[in-house]
């Protein structure tokens, strides 16, 4: 550390008479209230700082202070937010103890309002919210903060997996957002639906049906896809005894080999145009989902078991729509002898028995 960094340090404990210490972040030196407080939860001192300011050779820049007095604030979108944050509240304070105000103030905003990082601040302040939490929002603070989160992976880590905790079953999906930043590590060109040859960055997502909760956010390389991005993540989380449900779009024949090293369950449906689909398994069950007449059969193949499902309605549906087409020149009777068996069926791998 820089000696006159030192003598502003020596000069400001004397000033202040409190516990005082210096936090180099991007070059840049910020002075924080430092001291400590008993976890009873934990049964240990946990270490607690507060940001007083930026260091210049000057002096100290303290941080902004706002002195006028607002009567009128925004209050149901925000603590609406507030009241169904709490249950990821209690793993952020945990796992970012001196980011998590910073962190939910950031979400709130931007949930209400996708505004730039420079007016989240002015957007916050504006909320009755801000008044019980107290968040360093400027736009040069949020930056290193943001920042030194972003760069924080054990922290990342630990909080997904207290989010994934006894999640039983999990739903995973994988999306892309577009990018020609030059800056960005990740973007790379790589499959999309779209079909578009420009830089992309994926993103993986796992979903929980017990907590109706994202439970993990993870960005990919551009070019990973499928069955790659879902072994990279399931070697960094804890995920054990709990069902994963994949899209269609991951389904291959590979795959359900490499979920078999899990210590989970899989549920992973099919595209209609996959050979190992037998459309002759006797549809001998029956159930009604959502008003819908649904029929079921189900056939061993090697150690796991092909579920063939049959919407009634969405058969009729489809026929409906293929005979329309037939009409129009558009499509042909052999087509149609063809893929009438596909109609309405829905094609589902699982190690799991009947029932599932």
């Amino acid at each position: 550390m820089e000696k006159w960094i030192l003598g502003i340090l020596e000069q400001e404990r004397k000033n202040r008479k409190i516990p005082l210490e210096v936090k180099k972040l991007n070059e840049n030196y910020y002075l924080y209230k430092a001291t400590t407080v008993w976890n009873k939860q934990e049964g240990r001192i946990k270490k607690v700082s507060e940001y007083i300011g930026r260091i210049t050779p000057k002096g100290v820049i303290e941080k902004t202070k706002t002195h006028e007095i607002r009567s009128v604030y925004e209050y149901g979108n925000s603590y609406l937010l507030y009241e169904l944050s709490k249950e990821i509240m209690i793993a952020l304070k945990e796992c970012f103890y001196e980011h998590w105000k910073e962190i939910i103030a950031c979400s709130i905003v931007k949930t209400i309002d996708s505004v730039p990082l420079k007016l989240i601040k002015s957007k916050w302040e504006k909320l009755h919210l801000s008044r019980d939490i107290n968040a360093s929002l400027s736009p040069n603070t949020l930056g290193d903060i943001l920042r030194i989160i972003g760069k924080d992976y054990a922290s990342q880590k630990d909080f997904f997996n207290k989010l994934t905790d006894k999640s039983s079953r999990l739903i995973f999906d994988l999306s892309s957002i577009f990018s020609r930043s030059e800056n960005l590590k990740l973007a790379d060109k790589g499959y999309n639906k779209e079909h578009l040859f420009l830089d992309q960055i994926n993103f993986l997502l796992f979903f929980s049906q017990k907590k109706h909760l994202p439970v993990m956010l993870h960005p990919l390389n551009g070019s990973v896809r499928d069955v790659k991005a879902l072994n990279s993540t399931l070697d960094e989380i804890n995920i054990k005894n709990c069902i994963l449900i994949l899209d269609k779009g991951f389904a291959s024949y590979k795959l359900p080999k490499e979920l078999k090293k899990l210590d989970s369950s899989f549920i992973l449906p099919f595209r209609r145009n996959f050979k190992v689909i037998n459309y002759k398994i006797k549809l001998e069950n029956s159930f009604i989902y959502r008003e819908r007449g649904v029929k079921w059969g189900v056939k061993k193949i090697g150690k796991n078991n092909l579920y063939l499902y049959e919407d009634v309605k969405l058969k009729a549906e489809e026929e409906t729509t293929f005979l329309k087409l037939m009409q129009d020149k558009k499509r042909t009777k052999i087509e149609y002898d063809n893929e009438s068996k596909k109609f309405g069926k829905i094609a589902l791998l699982s190690d799991l028995k009947n029932g599932m």
